[in-house]
C-alpha cells in the first residue's frame, strides 16, 4: 500500500507507524471497487461477421492468451477463426476444419472431490467382485441398489461399460487401480482421483514429459480420467515410468513451475493483479499477452498471490503426495491396458467422448468413430423383453448381444418374436388376463409387441438391434432396416440419427 502509486497508506518502519494518505479519493476508490472477492472479469462479445449476428461470449484470458487474427477457437462446439478484435467484440467467420483449435472457456467448473470419484472406483471394484461371482448385469444392479437409494435399472446403465470391460477381460480401473493405455495419438489415464488431484497429476506429468521428450503434450482431465495428446515420441510406458519418478520426488516447486505455464493459473494471476489496484478492470487485453504480464510481474507479492491461489483452488499438494506415497508403496497399482483390436477400452471411450464435446480435443472424424462404438456398445448392452406373438406362451429378457443369430420361439418354434422395452414381470401380467379386461396401456403393449414381431420376422437379429436404440419406433425401424440388412457401422450411425430425431420430436 505504500510503495504502489498511487499510494494508499504511509507507513513509517522507524516509528512503527501507519498513516493514511494526504489525498483520501484514491484510498476510497480502491476500498469501494474491491469490496466484493468475486473477481471482476471482462467478457467479449464474440460476432460471426457475414451476419451481424452473436454467437456466444468468451472471458478475457482466452483472449489475453490467444486474442489474434488467424486463430481458430471452438465456442458453442463450433470451430470459429478471429477475424478482427474492435473493443469488447471479436468478429469472426465460420470455419469447416477444426484441426489445431482452440478450446476456449468461460467461467470455473466446480470440482468433483477425491472422497467422491473414489467411491466410484469402489462401486466398480464391487462390479468386479460379484462379477467374478458369477452374476449377471442385472444381479449387480439388484445389489447396489440395496446400498444406494437408486432404482436398478438406472445402477444397470451406469455400470454398463464397467461390466463389458471385465466382460472383455480388461483391467477396469477403479479406487485401487490406475490403468493407462494408447488410442489413436492419446494416451489415457484413468484414475479415480477427483478433479483437483487429476489436474495436478495431468500438469506434473505433463510438464516432464514435454521436457524430456521435446514435443508438445495437450492435456485434458476430469474427475475420473487424464488424457493426454501428444504426436509421437511418448508412450503410455513413459507415463507410467513419469509417475513413479514423481513418487520419489518433492513435486512442490515442480507442480509450481508446472502451473505457471498453465491459461488457468494466468486468469488468477489477471484477478490478483486487480485486487492489488496493478491492472484496471477495464484493462485492453488485445493489446497485451498474459505472457508480457506474467514476466512483468516476476518477483513481486502479486505473484506470489496468484501462486498460494493457484496451489489452494486449483490443485491438491496435499492429496496428490498421498496418491503418490500409495504409488509408491504399491497400495495403488499401475497397469497399461492393450486392446487386441487397438480400440479405446469402453470406459476410456466415455472419457475421450465427455472429454471432446467439451474441448474439441479430437479431431472430428476420430469423435465420430468414438460415437459410433459407444452408441454399439450401448445397444448391444440394452435388456429387451422378448415375447412369442404366435402361442403368446414365451416372455424372457434377453440382452440384445445375447440373442443368437437364428431367433426363433423355443415353446412354438415361431419367428415371429416382439422386442419390447417392458419388464418380463409386466408382460406376464399382461398375457395372463387373455384378452380381458386390458387397459389402454396394456392394449398399446400388445399392439407394439405384434408391430415389431412383424420386424423381428422379416429381418431377424438386426431388427432387435434397431428396436434397441432410444426411442426408435417400428416405422423408423423399419426405415432403416430397408437399407441397412448388416449391422455396419452404417448401421450405428441410421440408428444413432433416428434417436436424434425421436428426440427432437420429444421437445416439439
Amino acid at each position: 500500500m505504500h510503495s504502489r502509486f498511487p499510494r494508499l497508506a504511509w507507513v513509517s518502519q522507524q516509528d512503527k507507524m501507519i498513516m493514511r494518505p494526504s489525498r483520501v479519493k484514491d484510498l476510497y476508490t480502491y476500498y469501494f471497487n474491491k469490496l466484493s472477492m468475486i473477481p471482476d472479469e471482462k467478457q467479449y462479445l464474440v460476432i460471426e461477421q457475414e451476419t451481424d449476428s452473436a454467437v456466444g461470449v468468451i472471458d478475457e484470458a482466452f483472449v489475453a492468451e490467444y486474442g489474434q487474427p488467424g486463430t481458430k477457437f471452438i465456442v458453442r462446439g463450433t470451430p470459429w477463426m478471429m477475424q478482427s478484435i474492435r473493443g469488447d467484440k471479436i468478429f469472426v467467420k465460420p470455419i469447416s476444419d477444426p484441426t489445431g483449435a482452440i478450446p476456449s472457456w468461460v467461467g470455473e467448473e466446480i470440482p468433483v472431490p477425491h472422497k467422491v470419484a473414489s467411491e466410484v472406483g469402489e462401486i466398480r471394484r464391487k462390479v468386479g467382485g460379484l462379477y467374478e461371482a458369477g452374476k449377471t448385469i442385472r444381479e449387480i444392479a439388484q445389489t447396489l441398489s440395496e446400498e444406494y437409494p437408486v432404482d436398478p435399472k438406472t445402477f444397470e446403465r451406469a455400470i454398463s461399460e464397467t461390466y463389458e470391460q471385465y466382460e472383455q477381460g480388461l483391467p477396469v480401473p477403479n479406487d485401487r487401480l490406475l490403468t493407462v493405455e494408447e488410442w489413436d495419438d492419446f494416451i489415457i489415464v484413468n484414475s479415480h482421483l477427483g478433479t483437483l488431484v487429476n489436474r495436478t497429476l495431468a500438469r506434473l506429468i505433463g510438464h516432464l514429459l514435454s521436457d524430456e521428450s521435446g514435443v508438445s503434450v495437450g492435456i485434458q482431465q476430469d474427475p475420473y480420467r487424464i488424457v493426454f495428446q501428444a504426436v509421437g515420441g511418448v508412450e503410455a510406458n513413459d507415463v507410467v515410468k513419469m509417475v513413479r519418478r514423481l513418487s520419489e520426488i518433492e513435486v512442490d516447486e515442480v507442480a509450481i513451475t508446472a502451473s505457471k505455464r498453465t491459461g488457468l493459473f494466468k486468469r488468477r494471476l489477471v484477478h490478483v493483479a486487480r485486487r492489488f489496484g496493478a491492472i484496471s478492470k477495464w484493462t485492453d487485453f488485445s493489446s497485451i499477452t498474459l505472457r508480457q504480464l506474467a514476466k512483468s510481474f516476476e518477483g513481486t507479492v502479486i505473484m506470489d498471490e496468484a501462486v498460494r491461489e493457484a496451489l489452494e483452488r486449483d490443485m491438491d499438494i496435499p492429496h496428490t503426495k498421498k496418491v503418490l506415497q500409495s504409488i509408491s508403496r504399491h497400495e495403488i497399482q499401475l497397469k497399461v491396458v492393450k486392446t487386441a483390436a487397438g480400440e479405446a477400452t469402453p470406459i476410456s471411450r466415455i472419457g475421450l467422448e465427455r472429454i471432446s464435446r467439451k474441448t474439441d480435443l479430437i479431431p472430428t472424424e476420430k469423435l465420430g468413430q468414438i460415437l459410433v462404438g459407444s452408441a454399439k456398445a450401448r445397444i448391444l448392452n440394452e435388456v429387451k423383453t422378448i415375447v412369442c406373438t404366435n402361442c403368446w406362451k414365451y416372455v424372457e429378457m434377453k440382452r440384445v448381444k445375447d440373442i443368437p443369430d437364428t431367433i426363433e420361439c423355443p415353446e412354438c418354434g415361431s419367428k415371429a418374436l416382439a422386442a419390447l422395452a417392458v419388464p418380463d414381470e409386466d408382460m406376464k401380467k399382461i398375457l395372463l388376463k387373455n384378452g380381458v379386461h386390458l387397459s389402454e396401456r396394456e392394449k398399446n403393449v400388445l399392439s407394439r409387441a405384434e408391430e415389431t414381431a412383424k420386424l423381428v420376422n422379416k429381418y431377424g437379429r438386426i431388427a432387435v438391434y434397431t428396436l434397441a436404440g432410444r426411442r426408435v419406433t417400428p416405422e423408423a425401424a423399419a426405415d432403416i432396416l430397408r437399407k441397412h440388412k448388416k449391422p455396419t457401422i452404417g448401421f450405428f450411425q441410421a440408428v444413432m440419427e433416428a434417436e436424434r430425431e425421436a428426440l427432437k420430436e420429444r421437445f416439439w
